[in-house]
């Protein structure tokens, strides 16, 4: 990655260890920005978009934006470093179309400020609570155009790709407008990050789900990506799994709207188990007879099951079944052979997650079988076996 300035500091972003995943970015930048106290808050950034120092600033310059003066209605995220930029839309008088939090209520809201709102009135409109108290549901049938989105990043490169902090909601939201037709691959995309969030990221690591960019707000810059990768085209369905359906009940509705017009709606691998309050999670798939297994220690309190997921996947080791025991700050990763195994092993070397390591290495109740480096599958219904010594109530804080 090669690093830009701090404005603060006039020092470098100093990423000094090979970069190979979204992952290993994230957790560079987030640990920078919180070595050199450049947020606010809320602390630590670790899973969040950073509430970087300066961001209010930055936001204030989408006004400058020649699309900014033309477009009718702006969708803005509802993180907190983009207060700034839904306070600019309503001042602007311009329709405000904030997401609801993790879209289980639907896709987004409309923002309406009480009549003759004065500035003070709009800046809490433009707040979490704001938005939350002067709002209104937009219904999937409404006829929405959206000609300006503006989305926070961990991450973002000069030439427009983005790295968000993992949970792909940003992507999803972008699919599902484009699926009801709000969006088009002509609609501007905008990102507001601090001068030390502009780094390299590898055109490699971006998925036909990710949602590039088209313009970057920093405190000291606008950066016109002129990005050369295309938008989502619309809901990617095979990368979704009926669990992801229950917790976004809208999915199902545009999922029938889809598949009455006659698309593959087909979805992916189904994941059963919670991620929270729900104990043991379990990733299933149809297992081989005999499986190796890993076991991945160290865990950091507050880690979401998604996100280890999103890690083991980009680090390309993605196992049968994830064994998820949040609780007890750890996991068991189910590969199909010990090479298999070896090779995530391998991978797993050095991962850190919220800032601590992981400690990776074969189950204890395989290490005297390494010859064979197997054991057999669980019949279904059961859960796996483990060593006396590891076996403990399996329930999530």
């Amino acid at each position: 990655i090669e690093p830009t300035l701090d404005i603060e500091k006039n020092v470098k972003l100093s990423l000094l260890m090979p970069l190979t995943s979204k992952w290993d970015i994230r957790q560079k930048v987030w640990d920078y920005i919180e070595e050199k106290n450049l947020a606010n808050f809320p602390r630590p950034v670790h899973n969040r978009i950073p509430n970087f120092k300066g961001a209010f600033g930055a936001c204030s310059k989408v006004t400058e934006l020649q699309v900014f003066t033309e477009t009718a209605e702006v969708k803005v995220d509802p993180d907190k470093p983009l207060e700034g930029a839904r306070l600019a839309v309503l001042q602007a008088q311009k329709t405000l179309l904030v997401p609801t939090p993790r879209l289980r209520t639907g896709l987004f809201n409309k923002i309406t400020p009480p009549q003759g709102a004065n500035k003070e009135q709009l800046r809490i409109c433009s707040s979490s609570q704001g938005v939350k108290d002067f709002s209104v549901p937009v219904d999937l049938d409404a006829k929405v155009k959206v000609d300006l989105v503006v989305v926070g990043s961990v991450a973002v490169s000069e030439k427009g790709c983005r790295i968000g902090k993992g949970e792909g909601f940003a992507d999803l939201e972008w699919a599902m407008m484009a699926s009801m037709g709000a969006v088009s691959e002509s609609t501007v995309v905008v990102t507001v990050v601090h001068d030390c969030q502009v780094v390299d990221i590898p055109d490699e690591l971006m998925g036909s789900h990710d949602l590039t960019v088209d313009y970057i707000l920093t405190p000291s810059r606008v950066i016109k990506t002129n990005c050369e990768l295309p938008k989502p085209h619309g809901i990617i369905w095979n990368k979704l799994d009926t669990e992801k359906l229950k917790k976004i009940p809208i999915l199902k509705k545009l999922r029938a709207l889809e598949e009455q017009a006659g698309k593959d709606v087909t979805l992916g691998a189904t994941e059963q188990g919670s991620e929270e309050g729900g104990g043991e999670e379990v990733t299933r798939r149809k297992l081989p007879q005999t499986v190796t297994t890993v076991y991945l220690g160290g865990i950091p309190t507050g880690l979401r099951v998604s996100e280890l997921k999103a890690a083991l996947r980009e680090r390309k080791a993605a196992p049968l079944r994830l064994t998820w025991q949040g609780a007890q700050h750890r996991a068991f990763l189910d590969y199909t052979d010990p090479q298999v195994a070896d090779q995530a092993l391998e991978a797993l070397q050095g991962l850190c997650l919220n800032g601590q390591s992981l400690q990776a290495e074969l189950a204890k109740s395989q290490r005297g079988q390494r010859r064979s480096g197997q054991r057999q599958r669980p019949s279904a219904g059961q859960k796996p076996k483990m060593p006396q010594s590891e076996i403990t109530k399996e329930t999530e804080n």
